[in-house]
């Protein structure tokens, strides 16, 4: 009876040992493995999440920064275009006018000049001596004539019309008075 006991005694421990010895490390593994899906779970998703938002605000920093630099080019290029049209167009204009007028001035003086010059002499008698006065004005719309004063005694009348300075010049020539009378359209 007492042998029997020992062995039910030994069995059992033995079974109670290899269950608890089972339990634990089912459980163990079990756990272990929960814990470790869950914490899987839980890294992955906060990496994701980490992830995401850094490299959405890497890409939204990228494209600000693309997007930025690309307008402010793109605008100084189109200021600085417009600008220099704008400044060009005026500088053209205002030189244009200054040289037109400065050489049609420079111009109709200078042939006033020389047919006043022309004119004296040709109708100045040799036995007089031509005492000339001529006083000379801004050739624009509506100046004042160029004259000028001669000994002579011949009645001429001259037109001339010069294309590239658009000037009219006008000599009238009467005994003793030469008028010149330049004007530019």
């Amino acid at each position: 009876h007492a042998r029997a006991y020992a062995r039910t005694h030994a069995r059992t421990h033995s079974l109670t040992h290899s269950l608890t010895h089972s339990l634990t490390h089912s459980l163990t593994h079990s756990l272990t493995h929960s814990l470790t899906h869950s914490l899987t779970h839980s890294l992955t998703h906060s990496l994701t999440h980490s992830l995401t938002h850094s490299l959405t605000h890497s890409l939204t920093h990228s494209l600000t920064h693309s997007l930025t630099h690309s307008l402010t080019h793109s605008l100084t290029h189109s200021l600085t275009h417009s600008l220099t049209h704008s400044l060009t167009h005026s500088l053209t204009h205002s030189l244009t006018h200054s040289l037109t007028h400065s050489l049609t001035h420079s111009l109709t003086h200078s042939l006033t000049h020389s047919l006043t010059h022309s004119l004296t002499h040709s109708l100045t008698h040799s036995r007089t001596h031509a005492r000339t006065h001529a006083r000379t004005h801004s050739v624009e719309r509506n100046a004042r004539p160029h004259t000028l004063r001669t000994h002579s005694c011949t009645y001429q009348h001259i037109y001339i019309y010069t294309i590239h300075t658009h000037t009219y010049i006008y000599i009238s020539a009467h005994n003793t008075h030469i008028h010149i009378h330049a004007r530019t359209e």
